[in-house]
Formats: C-alpha cells, sequence, structure tokens
C-alpha cells in the first residue's frame, strides 16, 4: 500500500486570514482560539459547541470529516507540561465527553483522538494546545479528496453544531 498524505494548504491562508499575522506567529493577541474567545459573539456564531471554567469544545472551522470537534483550554498554553492541574484534569474530562457527544451525534465506525503538539508536528496553532476528535468511517475516503484534493462534507458547520451541541452529556454553559 503507497504511502497516503493528508494534506491542507488552505490552513495557512485561513489561519492568516483571521488572525491577520504570518501562521508562524504564536502570539495570544493572533490566536485564533483567543480571538474566538474574547469576540463577545454568541457560541452559535463561534460553533462553541461547550464552554466549561477552564476549557471549551469547538467545531473546527475547516474540518476533516463532520463533527471534527477541538477541545482546548482558555488559556493561551502551548504544551501539555504548561497546564495547571485544574486545566489538565477538565481538559481530560471534556475531551472524554466531547468523544461521548460524537459518538451519539454520528455513530461513527470509529475516532481519530490526538494533538499536534508543536509546529513540526503540524499543528496549525502552535500556541494553543487543542485536542482534535475526528469521526471516522470504513471507507471514508473517496476520490474527490485523492483527485481533487477537497473534502467532500455532507453537511453544514451549523447543522454540526445543533447535531453536538444537542448531544452533549452535560449542561451546556452559557457565558
Amino acid at each position: 500500500m503507497p504511502l497516503e498524505r493528508l494534506w491542507a494548504g488552505w490552513r495557512s491562508d485561513y489561519l492568516q486570514s483571521v488572525t491577520g499575522a504570518p501562521t508562524d506567529d504564536v502570539s495570544e493577541e493572533r490566536c485564533v482560539f483567543c480571538r474566538i474567545l474574547t469576540s463577545g459573539e454568541p457560541d452559535e456564531d463561534t460553533y462553541v459547541v461547550w464552554r466549561g471554567e477552564r476549557c471549551l469544545a469547538i467545531l473546527n472551522a475547516f474540518p476533516y470529516a463532520s463533527g471534527h470537534l477541538l477541545v482546548l483550554p482558555h488559556r493561551h498554553v502551548a504544551d501539555l507540561g504548561g497546564l495547571e492541574d485544574a486545566e489538565a484534569a477538565e481538559l481530560w474530562d471534556a475531551l472524554r465527553t466531547a468523544v461521548a457527544a460524537v459518538e451519539a451525534a454520528y455513530a461513527p465506525d470509529g475516532l481519530n483522538v490526538g494533538a499536534n503538539l508543536g509546529r513540526a508536528a503540524g499543528a496549525g496553532v502552535p500556541g494553543h494546545l487543542h485536542l482534535h476528535v475526528v469521526p471516522r468511517w470504513a471507507g471514508d475516503s473517496n476520490f474527490v479528496t485523492a483527485l481533487a484534493e477537497a473534502r467532500v462534507l455532507p453537511e453544514a458547520l451549523g447543522t454540526s453544531y445543533e447535531r453536538l451541541r444537542a448531544a452533549w452529556p452535560q449542561a451546556v454553559e452559557q457565558p
């Protein structure tokens, strides 16, 4: 089997357009997550599915699959070692809840859960730690991804937001 390649060349342009900064700028002022957290916009407009005391779950604006969630601390921290104990505990609990919500909303055949720590590991926002929860289905790759360098998502982000918000097992806190 040949090596499969995942390519998301649009990500750097997207991040630069949202933050106004080169993608290697990891400052809090330029961070897309920090900007969302401080925007004052309603959660349904920013696709924040859940807010906890120290962490939140948000839809990936450019998902690899419908229902692709990100779980992250509110605080701008780059790596696991920089987390305070209370943040780490809430982050892990939120990740477990995010997995349960994705499973309830999408009934996937499997899940990818992980973090890209640092630019060399593929982090698109290396200054703000975030964990990915991506639902997967048997045979979910298709010719469009391979030939057209595009992904076909069967639902709009707003629909994903509503499905995941309804499936979130805990009460959703409002800011």
